[in-house]
């Protein structure tokens, strides 16, 4: 028995401070489980839990969902053998983001989960960009699920779900993906102009982020072959080839991603791989009577109440909501590009895709796609 009291005969020092007339009392405690000593003379002072077992399970491993939705992560906990009477219980969610997922799951991992929401009865805090868009579903005795509203890009990554009881605690993770598309993009200056960081920017700057590894390799696995390398959120330079050919590895090389592995964060220059998700808003081909420049684009869409779309809401639209038009459009950027779902004659390659004239000069006349 006296190996059960050390930890409590550990902490009497500070106990004295808090005390009525500062005797060192043990105070006694329950928490409703069973525990044996089982330290039988080694000198450990191990105990030995052999009562009711904490269980915490989800029935989905990973979660796809769109951009601006909600979505529920599930998690679930329950009592084995089941309890009489309910226990109080703290759960709290954290949150890996993608681009720093390492599998498998490490200590070090642990470490680096940022703190999504905690609650404990009816009292709960969500944090940092989580505020007031996250809650716990309670839909059932034991649902400790998490809802998060108005998904955003930056939410994709891998979510815990633990919870405590006394000295039991237990997790179980689920995986957040974005439905949405990968899309080469490079400078207006030309091939391999972006660092990390002007890669990470450019991306921004046409509604997107920069693609984890597992969204380049799903889009490979969806058809996608560019023999240009690109900067991913990782920090590694890679590029997808499902033709092998000279020049891009070479022809005896099996079709994949092809890596250079981690590069320079600075120093060394690509182009880039973005990840596009923008379902929020409507991507549109403005008519208008006449063709028009960069400049006089800007304006038409402004004064059709809208802006001038950027390349990846124009991505997002022609994969996730099927546009397809087969009009050269200005773009925010300066580019010009058209999206083709059905491909046809006179519309580009037999393959469905954004066809993309470049960055012609901004005084020729074309379309524009709008965005509102």
């Amino acid at each position: 028995m006296l190996s059960l009291l050390r930890p409590l005969l550990a902490i009497c020092p500070y106990l004295l401070l808090l005390l009525p007339g500062r005797h060192c009392r043990i105070l006694g405690y329950n928490n409703g489980f069973h525990y044996q000593d089982i330290s039988n003379g080694n000198g450990n002072g191990e105990i030995y839990f052999n009562g009711v077992r904490l269980h915490v399970e989800s029935p989905q491993p990973s979660v796809s969902a769109m951009r601006g939705s909600s979505v529920t992560l599930p998690c679930h906990y329950h009592y084995e053998p089941e309890l009489a009477t309910p226990r109080r219980t703290r759960v709290k969610w954290s949150w890996l983001p993608a681009n720093t997922i390492t599998a498998p799951v490490s200590p070090e991992a642990f470490a680096r989960e940022t703190e999504v929401m905690v609650a404990m009865g009816n009292r709960h805090r969500s944090y940092g960009s989580f505020r007031g868009r996250v809650r716990l579903r309670r839909s059932a005795p034991g649902d400790m699920s998490l809802v998060i509203n108005e998904l955003q890009l930056n939410d994709t990554g891998r979510y815990r779900c633990e919870v405590i009881d006394g000295l039991e605690d237990e997790s179980v993770t689920v995986e957040l993906e974005l439905r949405g598309v990968v899309f080469p993009y490079y400078s207006q200056k030309g091939r391999y102009h972006f660092n990390f960081f002007g890669a990470h920017q450019a991306c921004q700057d046409q509604d997107a982020t920069l693609a984890t590894f597992e969204q380049l390799f799903t889009a490979w696995e969806e058809g996608l072959d560019w023999c240009n390398a690109g900067w991913l959120a990782d920090g590694t330079v890679q590029y997808p080839i499902t033709v092998p050919r000279d020049g891009c590895g070479g022809e005896d090389l099996a079709p994949g991603l092809r890596t250079y592995g981690q590069r320079h964060q600075l120093l060394h220059r690509y182009d880039a791989f973005c990840f596009s998700a923008s379902v929020k808003g409507t991507a549109y081909f403005l008519k208008q009577p006449t063709k028009l420049n960069f400049t006089e684009a800007v304006q038409a869409c402004a004064s059709d109440g809208s802006q001038i779309a950027k390349v990846g809401q124009l991505y997002a639209a022609w994969r996730l909501m099927g546009l397809d038009r087969c009009d050269a459009g200005w773009l925010a950027d300066g580019s010009v590009r058209y999206p083709i779902t059905k491909p046809r004659a006179n519309c580009g390659p037999l393959q469905p895709g954004v066809r993309s004239f470049g960055f012609p000069p901004p005084y020729l006349k074309f379309g524009v796609y709008c965005y509102r």
